[in-house]
């Protein structure tokens, strides 16, 4: 067992050759599971096409010679046993659900690579010495339900039966009841919580273009940015745009134009890896001849290090209700989404960082913008999270696109990680 993974570069070339075909066979076969004939991958949990690409995955598993398994939320698993029973299991995977009319790279990629990293360890290196599984987890994307990360967040205790409780989806249908038609729910299977895993690697598209724009294959995750979500809502007086004067006016639009300009200004100013977005306008009564007397937007504001975003976020309050109150305008603030900034395995970083400088795949360190289920892990046990190019950046669209070898060097990365951490003695 401690012979390298890989020893000659013409093995590596066609070990290349064989991955590309693996994943893109894969990854084609599962963008077939969804709703309706519109364009893109529709996904959704616990929807028909959610549960058939489920037990299509559980029938790939099973016939690769994996044991597999679902927990009670749907969450499936394809183990290949460890001669160490008692050791915690190293587990790798991403999330099975899509946003509407999204890509067939998100969360599927994680997965296939999964599977495919998997099958190449067995047949070449036999069984490991602790227990490698690979998960298809249920959901991350909260595009039916008001809830993110379900899938993983109940692995780890940090999602349960008791928040989920009072959900609809958009047509009236309960998370629960939604659950329970597919199979799942309370008692229906095995816990979702875990605390036997000894480590999780994820393996994602980068969803940005950093990677493409700078002429590198991998991405290694340090650290996953915390979010703020913020609604606010400005109060004016709505009345005629033709005969009250610009003086008089508490035009609730100008107050909001003014703050969504500053919002911008000051995080160019604060610098990376702070962004801040508005996302979401509406405008009352909305007409051409009425001055604009309510206002309500969206703020998303992310960074790597809690403490400054928080700082962001009470500067942002201060700003916008002094500037409110100038215009006489009322300015009211609801935060409707909190995660804390996640930094990932120092450790597994640098491993992948070294197997990535073995072999001469172009690497470097990065934070990621966007949340995924690895910041879910990462303060439950080792995480790691490994990126792929996404070309032109686009993400959540039919566009999204990563080449096929691109997609092999994240297979190889993963696989050689896996190696080292089930297969070796003392890792």
């Amino acid at each position: 067992m401690e012979q390298e993974l890989l020893s000659q570069p013409q093995e590596q070339e066609g070990l290349l050759n064989w991955l590309e075909a693996e994943v893109t066979d894969k990854l084609d076969w599962l963008a077939g599971y969804s709703e309706g004939d519109g364009i893109g991958v529709t996904r959704l949990l616990y929807s028909k096409s959610w549960l058939a690409a489920q037990q299509g995955l559980a029938a790939k598993m099973t016939s690769q010679g994996l044991e597999t398994a679902y927990d009670e939320v749907g969450n499936l698993y394809g183990k290949l046993q460890g001669k160490q029973v008692d050791a915690p299991s190293i587990v790798t995977g991403s999330h099975i659900d899509t946003v509407v009319q999204g890509g067939k790279y998100d969360g599927a990629y994680g997965i296939v690579a999964g599977l495919v990293a998997l099958r190449y360890l067995e047949r070449r290196y036999g069984q490991p010495l602790r227990s490698l599984e690979v998960v298809s987890l249920c959901e991350e994307e909260g595009s039916r339900f008001p809830l993110a990360y379900w899938g993983s967040g109940s692995i780890v205790g940090r999602r349960s039966h008791a928040q989920i409780a009072p959900l609809i989806d958009s047509e009236g249908t309960g998370f629960g009841a939604a659950m329970a038609a597919c199979g799942f729910g309370a008692g229906s299977a095995r816990p979702a919580l875990r605390r036997d895993i000894g480590a999780f690697v994820e393996t994602h598209i980068e969803q940005g273009g950093v990677l493409e724009a700078e002429g590198l294959a991998v991405g290694i995750v340090d650290s996953i940015a915390g979010q703020r979500r913020l609604y606010v809502e400005l109060i004016g007086e709505a009345n005629h745009a033709g005969t009250t004067p610009m003086h008089l006016r508490k035009d609730a639009l100008e107050g909001a134009a003014l703050m969504i300009h500053l919002l911008r200004q000051e995080a160019i100013r604060r610098g990376a890896p702070l962004v801040a977005t508005v996302g979401k306008l509406q405008v009352y009564p909305n007409v051409p001849n009425v001055v604009p007397g309510k206002v309500q937007f969206t703020v998303d504001a992310r960074h790597t290090d809690d403490a400054q975003l928080d700082a962001f976020c009470v500067w942002l309050r201060t700003t916008f209700a002094q500037l409110a109150a100038q215009r006489g305008l009322t300015a009211g603030f609801e935060e409707w989404f909190r995660e804390r900034a996640v930094p990932l395995d120092a450790w597994l970083s640098r491993r992948l960082e070294r197997i990535c400088t073995a072999r001469g795949i172009a690497a470097r360190r990065m934070p990621s913008g966007a949340g995924h289920d690895a910041q879910m892990f990462g303060g439950h046990c080792p995480t790691a999270l490994l990126f792929v190019p996404s070309r032109r950046g686009i993400s959540h669209s039919p566009e999204e696109y990563t080449s096929p070898r691109e997609l092999a060097l994240g297979v190889l990365v993963l696989a050689e990680l896996l190696y080292e951490l089930a297969y070796k003695e003392g890792e």
